[in-house]
């Protein structure tokens, strides 16, 4: 049995029941049926639907904004925010297909050689609750206009908004069975990797889940691709417009009640700069409102559940144990946390070396950019980074030296479906969005012609 459950009042919402080994071979049968005639069906057509998608997605966008909401606590105007992204995203596939998969030719030794861009089958997507609509559209929508299928075992905290996802697939016009959610245990899952009909796996979630389903996928030998956890750095310089700077922490760092693999997750500031940094931050911070998600006023709501609220306490009483200092926040009201900013952290602390996903802010002082770089750069992570400098050629400079899959200079780090996103070290393998997401799951084939 599964049950979702309101964060914010801690009331059941809805219980679901798992899917039997047979209901979920079925559907993985039923996509690979499905998948055969779709890879036949021209790409015009796959773009028509993808545009019918987005139009769907912003006709039904507050009804899902607040699914999403009571399933998982995302403030409402964040979610609406989410299923926009959603519908952007398909436009940009939908906009740029033809040009993104297009067969290239190369010269060589034989008469003709061209690279053609090919489907690979089924591929199954395990998916995290944080963002429940955009983490799986990031996936499904490239997979889908390759030409391959797809079954979705998504967080069973959200597991109304998966279901809400294969209805609108559905709604869309995409062919029946293409694509289906399935409401399956890890045991499943690992089933599912080994079967023959499943061609790769995608998750998105925590090093470790990462690890455990890499290490399944490798057994197989299923293509993967792997977009894990973060500790991000955002570093202020010493020519950075300060104001400006924390600003964009706050959103950095707080956006989804600071529950984001690419938050701001570590601050590091030039000393030049702190004493007025720290106070524009702190500034920042106390404008927060913190409360109902489903209120409009509404900027931080609750963590996806009172455990995670409870892992936040533990976090800032091991950096107060030795010697930070909480400037603000650092208490909690059942899965509610206050946005909280640490000084004096060192590097034992475990707001450093792990990932923190929930609304606190370690600021960490660098006397040089030597230092700030080594800073950045002492993580296992590598996901994204964030520099800020009024002088954009040093920015960049700075940007070219950190260990991160994407780099924003006077931005903070995001996902654009016209870019690259990923990381590398325990940050992930592989790529989403862009044209190179989009032949994550592709056969990559040459065809290569001589005179006979």
């Amino acid at each position: 049995m599964i049950l979702t459950i309101n964060p914010a009042t801690g009331k059941t919402l809805r219980t679901y029941t798992q899917h039997s080994d047979q209901m979920i071979l079925d559907a993985l049968a039923h996509a690979h049926t499905a998948q055969l005639a779709w890879r036949e069906t021209p790409l015009a057509e796959r773009v028509v639907l993808l545009n019918r998608l987005a139009e769907m997605l912003r006709e039904k966008s507050e009804q899902y904004a607040r699914l999403m909401s009571e399933e998982m606590g995302k403030t409402i105007r964040s979610a609406r925010a989410e299923i926009e992204k959603c519908a952007w995203a398909c436009e940009v596939y939908a906009t740029h297909a033809t040009s993104w998969l297009a067969e290239e030719t190369v010269a060589a030794d034989g008469r003709k050689h061209r690279i053609v861009i090919e489907p690979l089958g089924v591929i199954l997507a395990v998916m995290p609750w944080n963002f429940p609509f955009w983490q799986v559209i990031r996936f499904l929508v490239p997979a889908l206009l390759t030409g391959n299928g797809a079954l979705l075992k998504h967080a069973s905290n959200v597991t109304g908004s998966a279901l809400g996802i294969q209805k609108i697939i559905n709604e869309a016009g995409f062919p029946a069975g293409l694509f289906a959610t399935i409401l399956a245990t890890h045991q499943q899952v690992e089933q599912i990797i080994a079967h023959p009909l499943c061609q790769g796996v995608s998750l998105t979630g925590s090093t470790e889940a990462g690890k455990t389903i890499a290490a399944t996928a490798g057994k197989y030998l299923k293509k993967v691709v792997l977009e894990l956890g973060g500790s991000d750095p955002l570093i202020v310089l010493a020519d950075a417009d300060v104001a400006t700077a924390a600003k964009a922490t706050v959103a950095g760092r707080f956006r989804n009640n600071g529950q984001s693999c690419i938050a701001a997750k570590r601050v590091i500031v030039q000393q030049e700069v702190q004493a007025a940094y720290m106070h524009a931050l702190l500034a920042e911070v106390e404008k927060l409102v913190m409360g109902d998600p489903l209120a409009e006023e509404t900027d931080i709501g609750p963590l996806v559940n009172e455990q995670a609220a409870e892992k936040m306490e533990q976090f800032v009483a091991d950096a107060f144990e030795k010697g930070a200092v909480v400037q603000t926040g650092g208490k909690r009201q059942g899965a509610y946390f206050f946005p909280t900013v640490l000084t004096n952290v060192t590097a034992e602390m475990a707001v450093l070396t792990e990932e923190v996903f929930g609304p606190v802010i370690p600021v960490i002082v660098a006397q040089t950019e030597n230092e700030v770089v080594a800073l950045a750069n002492n993580t296992r992570f590598g996901l994204g980074a964030s520099v800020w400098s009024q002088d954009l050629a040093h920015g960049e400079r700075v940007a070219r030296k950190l260990e991160a899959g994407a780099v924003f200079v006077n931005g903070i780090t995001k996902s654009d479906p016209r870019m690259p996103f990923g990381g590398i070290k325990e940050s992930g393998l592989g790529r989403e969005l862009s044209r190179w997401g989009l032949r994550e799951f592709a056969n990559i084939k040459t065809i290569n012609v001589y005179d006979g």
